[in-house]
Parts: C-alpha cells; sequence; structure tokens
C-alpha cells in the first residue's frame, strides 16, 4: 500500500510533525540514541497521543521491568487501551523473584495490563506473543519496542536482531500499525544500523550538539521534509519538548491568532482546550503564537474541540489579497500582558498579509468606571494613541492627564502607570506599537 493513501498520525509533538511531515499508519521509525538521551520523551509523547485516541497501545519491554515502566508512564499505564509486553522478566530479569512480585496483584484493584512472555531469549516466541496479542485488538495498533539493544544483548548477537527486524517490519506495516524501535547507536555496528535503515519507513538520530540535546531526521520516506539531516536542537522538561529551530517553518498566515479567537471567543483556557484535544497545554499555547504548527490530525481534533468546521480557522484568510479594503472583522482579539483579564477589551487590527510590518495597531475599549492599575502591553519601543471616543486619564512619571476625543499620546520611553476612564460611555483608543 502506498505510504500517502494512508491516513497521517500525530507524534504528539506538534514542532516535530512539522518537521517530520507527519506519521503515517505503516511507518516503522527508528530512534538512535545516545546513552541517556532523550527517545523516552518523545515515546511519552506518542504513548499520550496515542491513548488520547483510543488507539490500542503496545509497549514492548527488553530493557524495562514492568514496575520501571508503570512509574515511568504514571497515569497513562492505567489506561484500558495500555498493554505492556514484558520481554524483561524472564529475559533480563532472569525470572528473579524481585521481578514476579510485580505480578502478585489483587484481583480488580489491579489497574494495569500485562503480558509475561515465558521465554524472551527465543525470538520467534516474541513475534508470536507479539501478533497474538495484536490479533485481539483492533484499529491501527501503536507498538514502542523499548530496545533493540536489549534485544541484542538477550539473544547473544546482532544476527538475530537484523533477522527479527527485517522480518516483523514488513509485517507491522502490512498490518497498518505504527512502531517505534529504540536503539543504541553506539552498541552496535555500522553493517546493523545500515540494514535496519533500508527497512524502516522514518529513522532520527538524538544527540548533544554544543551542551543542548538535538534532533535530526535521516530519512522520512514519501514525504517532504525539508529538514532532513539538519540538526534541530531542542529542550526537554518533563517530556515537554520544544524545538529551537534555527531555521523556521514555512511561512504561513497567522493560523494560531485564528485559534486563539476562536477559544477564547469561547471561554476555554489553554488548558481546557488540551485536554479536549488530547494535547499539552504547552502545545496549545506553542501553536497560537505560531511557534509550531500543529498536524492535519491534530488541527482537526482542534476544530472538533471547539465544535467548528475546520475551515473556519480559514474563514477571511486569501491566499492573495488584490484590493487595499479590507472588511470588518479580519482582526483578531488582542491579548494585554500587564491587565487581568476582563478589565479591558481590543482588536488587533494588522491585516493579515502585513504580519511582518513595522507596527502593531489595536483598538482598545475601556468600559465606564474602569481604572487600569498598568500599561497595556510590556513593550520597549515607541508607541502612540489616538482617542476616537469617551474620555481618559492617564497616569505617567506620576502625573495624571486627561485624554479627549482626538487627542494623540506619543510614548518614546515612558510606561503609563494607569489608565482610568473617566467619563460615561465607553472610551475607544487606537494604540500603536512600533517595533
Amino acid at each position: 500500500m502506498d505510504t500517502i493513501k494512508k491516513k497521517r498520525v500525530s507524534s504528539g509533538i506538534t514542532q516535530l510533525d512539522s518537521l517530520l511531515g507527519d506519521l503515517y499508519i505503516g511507518d516503522n521509525v527508528l530512534w538512535y540514541e545516545d546513552a541517556g538521551s532523550f527517545s523516552a520523551a518523545f515515546c511519552v509523547n506518542f504513548i499520550r497521543e496515542s491513548l488520547a485516541h483510543k488507539k490500542p497501545t503496545i509497549y514492548v519491554s527488553f530493557d524495562r521491568s514492568p514496575k520501571n515502566v508503570v512509574a515511568f508512564l504514571g497515569p497513562l499505564a492505567e489506561s484500558q487501551h495500555f498493554t505492556i509486553l514484558d520481554c524483561f522478566t524472564n529475559g533480563k530479569g532472569d525470572s528473579s523473584e524481585v521481578f514476579n512480585k510485580f505480578y502478585e496483584k489483587d484481583g480488580a484493584q489491579w489497574p494495569h495490563q500485562v503480558i509475561k512472555v515465558n521465554d524472551p531469549t527465543n525470538p520467534a516466541l516474541v513475534g508470536e506473543a507479539i501478533y497474538g496479542l495484536h490479533s485481539n485488538l483492533s484499529g491501527d495498533i501503536r507498538f514502542i519496542m523499548d530496545s533493540l539493544t536489549g534485544m541484542q544483548d538477550l539473544w547473544g548477537g546482532e544476527e538475530q536482531v537484523l533477522k527479527f527486524y527485517a522480518r516483523t517490519c514488513p509485517r507491522l506495516y502490512e498490518l497498518e500499525t505504527i512502531a517505534y524501535w529504540v536503539i543504541e547507536k553506539s552498541a552496535h555496528s555500522n553493517r546493523l544500523k545500515a540494514n535496519i535503515n533500508k527497512i524502516a519507513q522514518v529513522a532520527i538520530d538524538l544527540s548533544v550538539k554544543n551542551g543542548k540535546p538535538a534532533l535530526k531526521i535521516l530519512k522520512a520516506e514519501k514525504r517532504n521534509s525539508k529538514f532532513l539531516n539538519e540538526a534541530q536542537t531542542f529542550s526537554c522538561e518533563d517530556a515537554e519538548v520544544a524545538f529551537d529551530l534555527a531555521k523556521p517553518l514555512p511561512e504561513r498566515f497567522d493560523l494560531g491568532a485564528r485559534i486563539k479567537a476562536v477559544r477564547k471567543k469561547q471561554g476555554l483556557s489553554q488548558k481546557e482546550l488540551a485536554e479536549k484535544t488530547g494535547v499539552t497545554p504547552s502545545s496549545i499555547s506553542q501553536v497560537e503564537k505560531n511557534l509550531i504548527y500543529p498536524s492535519i490530525p491534530a488541527l482537526f481534533r482542534m476544530a472538533e474541540s471547539l465544535s467548528v468546521e475546520v475551515g473556519s480557522f480559514f474563514d477571511g484568510f486569501a491566499t492573495a489579497h488584490n484590493g487595499c479594503v479590507y472588511r470588518g472583522g479580519a482582526g483578531v482579539s488582542a491579548t494585554f500582558d500587564k491587565v487581568p483579564k476582563g478589565l479591558v477589551e481590543g482588536v488587533q487590527l494588522l491585516p493579515p498579509d502585513m504580519k511582518d510590518a513595522g507596527v502593531e495597531p489595536y483598538l482598545v475599549r475601556i468600559e465606564p468606571g474602569r481604572k487600569l492599575a498598568n500599561h497595556f502591553f510590556s513593550h520597549k519601543g515607541e508607541e502612540m494613541g489616538y482617542l476616537l471616543a469617551g474620555k481618559l486619564t492617564v497616569q505617567i512619571n506620576e502625573q495624571s492627564q486627561e485624554v479627549g476625543v482626538g487627542d494623540i499620546i506619543y510614548l518614546k520611553k515612558d510606561t503609563p502607570e494607569q489608565w482610568e476612564n473617566t467619563g460615561d460611555t465607553p472610551a475607544e483608543l487606537l494604540w500603536i506599537k512600533i517595533k
């Protein structure tokens, strides 16, 4: 089956989806890591993403005991859609009583699904366990093979690993699964790595570059990634991955602002939308700031979570604008970082194809009697305003000044300490941040 006809799937990290060109059903993904690098964070995000959409997910464990996997994944391990295939206890664990105690459970109180492979030293029996478990599940199944290196240690050489991998990958592809394969790159020969690369649809290298973790896409079959073989540094804290992106993602219109406007109109926080969509609040924040772009599946999930058509995110935006008049309502709600929510309303007026203009115009509305103990923005550049309606008092350097309709306010370096609507009608202020 041709990859392009298969369903796109998110890795759980929208920034990685944009770099890679998404995952596809059928993908075998190799994760090359140094000892102690960050493949675990990428696995956690993929597991979280899969379980959020109720996709059966199987963790095939060679290097971690079931107790360790449960501690590593926390509540994710308790999902009814998650299963641990334990190749550790009777493998590296040497059938020790210490590891077998994990199976001393209390009936219905046991929240985990764990299957112990009786003889994981036999690759054929491991394969049978994988396919037997798969046959009892439905839909596109997700696998985490936690260590090709652990397989090699257990099976006594790389020939067994290569044979197992060469047989398993094509079968998993035909079964329409997605499988992550983790491998410690320094523990294997170049011959093995070259051979498994040929079979995998995706190969990713993790390393440390100038003291920072870095990811490099070595292979991304049948997708148009512009980032092949380019090291992308990232930060990772509590499994939250954020890329630095020395080379920006392809330029697009302000999709993040549209998503944010719809979210705020419905009164949802970023955390609430994240929970509905099955991603992290950090991902929603980065999408809305256009630091990352959502994958197609993620975009549809956001639309579904917000109860809107996905096309509504694109209403009012054209790839080319031939005139000079932009219809009212095209602006998006402004965020005032120094003002408590609800005290002031605003709309950013910048036309969509002037994203890189040297100014940011806003229409600011302050209701009668409202007093703001700060300026609207934290901004180090020049600013100016023109009062369109109402009456305001502004305090700068502990001096109060009245502002009437038609008055201009120009800030070169000073920052207002207070704004107050002293009139009986709403005050409307055209405010411009000069970058």
